[in-house]
């Protein structure tokens, strides 16, 4: 058992942040507002828009034929290592390795192409096995992922339809009450500015328990309020 003091925790050191949005909206170019020492887990390949001779990250991009194997090695190998010498991890983006992964089991059935019925049973102990994992080291963490829509019925009765990271139903309710910080990102259509939006209703999930922020600009996401509402500087490990 970790034994914790609330005078020295802080909610802007090893934070869980999720980003989701339609693909391309630039989720992913976000990664080069974070400060400090970054690793990427690229799980798309989506990683050449991070090309910039004024900052250094270092990236892994996963052979996208055999995810398992891959994310496997890096929670067991690779995972300790960036958790000591990083001071951000960005996985990169979870929507795309869903779908990889039920790929690699439809390859591996007895038809060899669909999944068969406990794959999806699978896939839930599974995903949270190593989303567990990952959120269990001492480091920032962003996660990104597409976006859906899900039906939702409501407390009165009325229904909706809800934007919502792209997961499959069995897990995003575990994975998004595990994360400190869920924003969609949008982009102003009479600015093109893009944003976040961290404060959810009935049509967008969202939700913030850093500090108070409803809603933030795409550059001011990681400016987040420490619990002596200084603005937190994150130190260069």
């Amino acid at each position: 058992m970790k034994l914790l003091n609330t005078k020295d925790m802080s909610r802007a050191k090893n934070w869980r942040i999720c980003i989701y949005g339609k693909a391309g909206i630039g989720k992913t170019s976000t990664i080069k507002i974070l400060k400090g020492k970054t690793f990427v887990l690229d799980l798309d390949n989506s990683s050449k828009v991070l090309a910039d001779p004024e900052r250094e990250i270092e990236i892994g991009q996963m052979d996208r034929t055999k995810p398992i194997e891959e994310i496997n090695d890096f929670v067991q190998n690779l995972l300790p290592k960036i958790t000591k010498e990083y001071d951000n991890l960005v996985v990169d983006n979870v929507s795309s390795f869903e779908t990889d992964w039920f790929i690699e089991r439809g390859r591996n059935s007895k038809s060899g192409i669909n999944n068969e019925i406990q794959d999806y049973s699978t896939w839930k102990n599974y995903f949270l096995r190593v989303i567990g994992a990952i959120y269990q080291s001492d480091i920032n963490i962003l996660v990104t992922a597409w976006e859906r829509q899900r039906d939702i019925t409501a407390e009165t009765g009325q229904s909706f339809t809800q934007f919502v990271p792209d997961l499959r139903d069995s897990v995003i309710n575990n994975f998004m009450g595990l994360t400190d910080v869920v924003a969609r990102m949008v982009v102003n259509p009479k600015t093109d500015e893009r944003g976040f939006i961290l404060d959810g209703n009935n049509a967008i999930f969202a939700k913030n328990r850093l500090d108070q922020r409803k809603a933030c600009k795409a550059s001011e996401l990681f400016d987040i309020e420490d619990t002596n509402d200084n603005k937190a500087e994150v130190s260069e490990k």
